[in-house]
């Protein structure tokens, strides 16, 4: 996937003292008071300005509604220090509207408009205040969600790391098919929680990079540089041999640092769809896996994780929206059985070159079907 950065930019901001909105028109930004305590972030992404219709809010449950009025696909992000990743949207069409939901808490952030879903992005820095708008009771059962998650987060991570020091074996003792055998198993518990990963910001520019996604002056690493040369070049030299090395050290790292990630039920909601986001921009394009064509490994990992996000929120969604649960349960069925028709008895899934373009076509329509209403999930776990 393309590693995101950061960099200053130019921002439209909210004005002192009741002058007009630079971007925004007045009713455009969500009957915000002066100190930003009511109604719902405007962000207005154009291909040159990222407009926000407040910059300072009480912390807690923040809603962002998003509109895209420019002519490229965005991307949405809001970024705390050190480029750890808070929430994001990917695939934000011209013309278009979505809504994010958010828990974030006291501090300094930036939010980041992407028009193209390159590069630094168009940032603007915001304050979420403490004590203004105290938030809901927690729900215990959403505690015990976002605690099992981090659980299955830390699984994945635990047994991600001894596959990936097989492949990197094989890439060390310079025995190449066994090094494909492993690619892709490699990547399964990565796939299944990537938006854990993301979170950090520096972890997965150095791991899943794609060639043609290197900001400039960005060294290749990770699985991907490694994944060419077993299938493009055959061969394996020093260069891999230090290259598997450094991806059995930064994912080891990934290992370590979960218990740091900053994980909340709206969080796994929008991370569930944002796997589904990495199927469609990448996956069912063949993008991802391009040289190994192991992408439907990794689209099956993507929609496993979003499943267990889903089912860890599902007694609290079903809940506060019964017909959203029924609606996920049966698409969720659907793209699982789908997978299933690819995959062999031996847990491998069929090579994505043999897959022909009504297929293709068909998973498409299935990521589509799921996607719509598991956008709305994030807002079915706020407290009511």
């Amino acid at each position: 996937m393309p590693a995101r950065r950061t960099s200053a930019a130019a921002f439209l901001v909210l004005a002192v003292a009741g002058a007009a909105l630079v971007g925004c028109s007045k009713k455009d930004d969500g009957k915000a008071s002066a100190d930003g305590a009511a109604g719902p972030v405007q962000v207005t992404a154009t291909d040159s300005a990222c407009g926000l219709s407040k910059t300072s809010f009480p912390a807690g449950h923040v809603e962002l509604a998003v509109a895209n009025k420019g002519s490229k696909v965005t991307e949405v992000y809001v970024y705390s220090d050190g480029d750890k990743i808070v929430t994001e949207r990917e695939n934000i069409g011209p013309g278009t509207k979505v809504t994010i939901n958010a828990e974030i808490k006291a501090g300094t952030y930036e939010v980041a408009c992407k028009p193209g879903m390159t590069g630094d992005g168009i940032r603007q820095k915001i304050t979420v205040t403490a004590g203004a708008s105290a938030s809901a009771k927690a729900d215990d059962r959403l505690t015990q969600a976002v605690a099992d998650y981090r659980k299955y987060a830390q699984e994945q991570a635990d047994a991600t790391v001894p596959v990936v020091e097989q492949f990197a074996a094989a890439v060390t003792a310079g025995d190449v098919e066994k090094a494909k055998s492993l690619f892709a198993a490699s990547r399964v518990g990565w796939e299944r929680t990537e938006p854990v990963a993301e979170s950090f910001g520096d972890i997965d520019p150095k791991t899943d990079t794609r060639e043609d996604a290197l900001e400039e002056g960005q060294a290749w690493t990770g699985w991907h540089r490694i994944e060419k040369s077993l299938w493009v070049d055959g061969r394996i030299g020093d260069e891999e041999k230090t290259l598997a090395a450094q991806l059995v050290a930064d994912l080891k790292d990934w290992q370590k640092r979960v218990p740091e990630a900053e994980i909340t039920p709206t969080g796994m909601a929008n991370g569930a769809k944002e796997l589904l986001d990495e199927v469609s921009k990448n996956k069912i394009t063949g993008e991802e896996d391009r040289y190994s064509h192991t992408d439907l490994s990794d689209f099956a990992a993507n929609v496993e994780g979003a499943r267990q996000a889903y089912e860890l929120l599902k007694p609290v969604a079903s809940e506060n929206e019964p017909e959203l649960s029924r609606t996920l349960d049966a698409e969720f069925e659907k793209i699982t059985e789908l997978l299933g028709k690819y995959r062999g008895a031996d847990g491998t899934y069929t090579s994505y070159d043999k897959v022909t373009e009504d297929e293709r076509k068909a998973f498409s329509d299935a990521v589509n079907s799921l996607g719509e209403p598991l956008s709305k999930l994030a807002a079915a776990v706020v407290a009511k």
